[in-house]
């Protein structure tokens, strides 16, 4: 498994260094470390507790399940980073900065796409017109992770897949 992540950091990295180099702009940098800060979870758990205020009950619903669709992508996140143990960009290549502070060691895969995929797909099942106006802020967190250099454009691909396997398969049994 090392012997393949290190392959995969390898190839990767070159494309790392293009998305990061956007962040050694001061205002692109500060751009992405806010909306990176507000995908930490303010931006979601405010947009859940506002849902039952504007859509009543069927807000209240919506916003459990974005929190059951959040602990589960959050059981698998710390699963796989547990179980593939990969370095982050900015710790694999010295030129690749860090532009802003990581939660965790590990990169793979990406939670803050995971989360973000995953809460704008069932937010769109309940609510499409909500979901035109998150769904931009989802595309920018998953960006933000490239541009702060935390992750590799594989660990926000897979982030989103997972995102979408969860949201996807809870809205089929829910």
């Amino acid at each position: 498994m090392k012997m393949l992540i290190d392959r995969m950091n390898s190839f990767e990295a070159p494309l790392c260094l293009r998305w990061n180099r956007h962040g050694d702009q001061l205002e692109v940098q500060r751009f992405f470390a806010v909306i990176s800060r507000l995908g930490d979870g303010i931006f979601w758990y405010l947009l859940m507790s506002l849902l039952p205020t504007l859509y009543g009950a069927a807000g209240l619903r919506a916003a459990l399940h974005m929190l059951l669709v959040g602990a589960v992508s959050l059981s698998l996140y710390k699963a796989l980073k547990i179980g593939t143990l990969r370095a982050r960009p900015c710790d694999f290549d010295a030129s690749i900065r860090r532009h802003a502070p990581a939660l965790d060691r590990y990169s793979f895969p990406s939670g803050h796409t995971m989360h973000a995929v995953g809460f704008t797909l069932v937010l769109a099942a309940y609510f499409p017109p909500a979901a035109l106006l998150v769904a931009p802020f989802a595309a920018l967190v998953a960006a933000s992770r490239l541009v702060l250099g935390l992750h590799y454009p594989s660990d926000v691909l897979a982030g989103a897949l997972i995102g979408a396997g969860v949201a996807g398969t809870s809205l089929l049994v829910l």
